[in-house]
């Protein structure tokens, strides 16, 4: 974070680029360098302009490169207090808070992945991981919401089972322990980058959608780069909807590359509404969205027939 008097200090020298690192691009001392991902692909700025960033597009292959290859979480395993149902049945209240909220979409993205990053930063107490839960949202809230929730709507939310103190307590302790690394380019955003790329249709989106929303109650998801996630949701779903061999163009991802992650949202999505584990399902059972967890449930029982 910047000091309030950052704009008296002198501008940094350039550091000369070592050996090795092709020009155009910097090297920051003491950070590891980007990993590498898929090139940006032909017609991205036409695709941002589908997206409302028409003023990005001279911007378009940095925010390609941020978005698509941001770093997953380190695999690390939940702390011994907490089994990945227990954090399946936070995430699936934090869905139905965020719905009851009205929220938007990349805030619950957000929220799952502070929630992650903490639970792999340390010790939770069992009786305290709804608090953790919904301490996270609240920050998520003051990343991305324009008009917040109040802490007592909240507490409120949560049955009474922690005061507006004990919440914001829970908040410093998420700054602090995180050290305020808040930003992530969520996968929600990702989707709808490769979407607008593939051209794919709103019914597509729709599915895609849900089967990355679907990927949130899973805590191996948590170890994958968020444009992977998401290209395996758009993927998914064109194949759930068209046949076995269709898919979106560009294909930015091997079949290799998204093996590991498709299963994971089949299983959740043949799941159904399981005990404790229902919002998603619920929440895309409605007209509003066109039933689509009903119909993915059907298709996947029952495919379609691949193009000729």
């Amino acid at each position: 974070m910047l000091s309030p008097t950052a704009h008296l200090d002198p501008e940094p020298r350039s550091t000369p680029v070592p050996d090795g690192v092709p020009a155009g691009r910097r090297a920051s001392p003491g950070c590891p360098e980007r990993p590498p991902g898929p090139r940006a692909p032909p017609g991205l700025e036409e695709a941002l302009s589908a997206l409302g960033l028409e003023g990005e597009r001279e911007y378009a292959g940095d925010i390609f490169a941020e978005v698509m290859v941001c770093r997953a979480l380190p695999r690390r395993a939940l702390p011994r207090t907490v089994t990945p149902e227990m954090r399946a049945l936070v995430v699936d209240w934090l869905v139905q808070v965020h719905e009851y909220l009205g929220l938007a979409g990349d805030t619950l993205y957000l929220a799952v992945h502070l929630l992650d990053s903490y639970l792999g930063a340390g010790r939770v107490r069992l009786h305290r991981l709804q608090l953790l839960g919904v301490a996270c949202l609240f920050v998520a809230c003051k990343m991305e919401e324009c008009v917040l929730p109040e802490p007592a709507s909240l507490c409120l939310l949560g049955d009474g089972s922690f005061s507006r103190a004990e919440l914001l307590c829970a908040e410093r302790r998420i700054l602090s322990r995180l050290d305020f690394r808040l930003h992530h380019p969520g996968p929600l955003l990702c989707l709808g980058l490769l979407a607008a790329l593939a051209r794919s249709g709103p019914q597509v989106l729709l599915l895609a959608t849900y089967f990355l929303e679907l990927s949130l109650l899973e805590a191996e998801a948590a170890g994958w780069e968020p444009g992977r996630r998401a290209a395996a949701a758009l993927s998914l779903a064109h194949r759930v909807l068209h046949g076995a061999g269709s898919g979106p163009e560009p294909a930015l991802y091997s079949r290799a590359e998204l093996g590991p992650v498709e299963p994971c949202m089949v299983r959740a999505a043949l799941r159904g509404p399981a005990p404790g584990l229902a919002a998603i399902f619920l929440k895309y059972a409605r007209p509003q969205r066109q039933g689509t967890s009903l119909v993915a449930a059907r298709l996947l029982r029952h495919p379609p027939a691949g193009p000729p």
